[in-house]
């Protein structure tokens, strides 16, 4: 009884018992799409860091971030995801409130780790491009293992909150324990501030101080900084440019949503709930999307996936 009564907290203000709020076909999609989310996700995120312990020339300082982010991109599909998938399948939570709390932790853990994973990456390839000078001693191995280490320890202090002001809740909307943007509007407001608005600031800057570089250096303004710009530079920057793009297009939606109710409460009960599922929807499917970016842009990451695959392939082949 009590850990009913614990769950029952935990839902949304949508009722006590999720409705069918969308045709079968709608849910079917969901679905779907929540099964292709989880499987490239685990596969791709999986090759990302194998593919960076086998290939000597992704062994690079930087690319700790890289895998500190496909890490964040895992821990969703591994847990809060499959949840999500029974509560799509039984069109209501029924995994207890424990299990609640512990998928809505960790979502939060890896949206949280991969913003401030993907502004790591942003600030390595500021100093790498912009204050070449300086790089090799900023981004050592072991500074850069600090760095990874501090942040994952700035997105527990960041997730923590979330504990105290009971704000991990199922929404039958998106079928999953989520921050609930109605506990407070001033709470939300500080969350999309910090969490999305902050990071995104510091992202653009780092990167357009890099995309006037290097359009000085292709007019020949800055030819002594030549050097350090070389073709594979570039496309290594680009890789990590649109990693930063997709997240910023997927996530918008949801965290504008939240940040504007959160400034005017009324407009909660106006939002349409397939708009508020599929900006939720949106930002799952990006968790898929970066081991896919790395594998079209990338030739060094590219060349592994296909080893690792072809490995595997003749390993299932002997084995049958």
């Amino acid at each position: 009884m009590e850990e009913a009564g614990s769950l029952q907290k935990n839902r949304s203000a949508g009722g006590d018992k999720a409705e069918e709020l969308y045709p079968i076909w709608a849910v079917t999609f969901l679905a779907l799409v929540l099964i292709i989310t989880t499987a490239v996700d685990v596969l791709g995120n999986l090759l990302v860091i194998l593919s960076v312990y086998k290939n000597k020339k992704l062994r690079k300082a930087g690319n700790a971030f890289v895998v500190s982010l496909a890490v964040a991109d895992l821990l969703v599909a591994l847990y809060p995801y499959p949840l999500a998938l029974i509560a799509i399948f039984h069109n209501d939570w029924v995994m207890g409130y424990l299990h609640c709390q512990v998928s809505g932790f960790l979502m939060g853990m890896s949206v949280i780790g991969s913003i401030f994973n993907i502004t790591g990456i942003a600030i390595n390839r500021y100093c790498y491009i912009c204050h070449s000078l300086k790089y090799d001693r900023l981004f050592s191995i072991n500074n850069t293992l600090c760095y990874v280490g501090l942040v994952w320890a700035l997105t527990l202090l960041a997730i923590m909150p979330n504990l105290f002001v009971d704000s991990l809740k199922y929404d039958p909307r998106v079928y999953s324990c989520t921050f609930a943007q109605s506990v407070s509007s001033l709470y939300t407001i500080m969350v999309v501030v910090v969490h999305f608005f902050l990071p995104i600031t510091i992202v653009s800057y780092c990167y357009l101080r890099i995309w006037i570089l290097v359009l000085q250096v292709r007019r020949r303004v800055k030819p002594d900084v030549r050097p350090r710009i070389k073709p594979h530079d570039f496309r290594n920057f680009l890789t990590m440019f649109m990693v930063f793009v997709l997240f910023a297009i997927c996530w918008a939606p949801l965290n504008f949503i939240g940040f504007l109710v959160a400034l005017k409460p009324a407009l909660d009960s106006s939002i349409p709930a397939w708009l508020f599922t599929a900006s939720y929807f949106m930002a799952y499917f990006n968790s898929c999307l970066n081991a896919v970016i790395y594998g079209a842009l990338n030739h060094n990451f590219r060349k592994e996936y296909k080893r690792i695959i072809l490995t595997l392939c003749q390993l299932a082949f002997r084995a049958d």
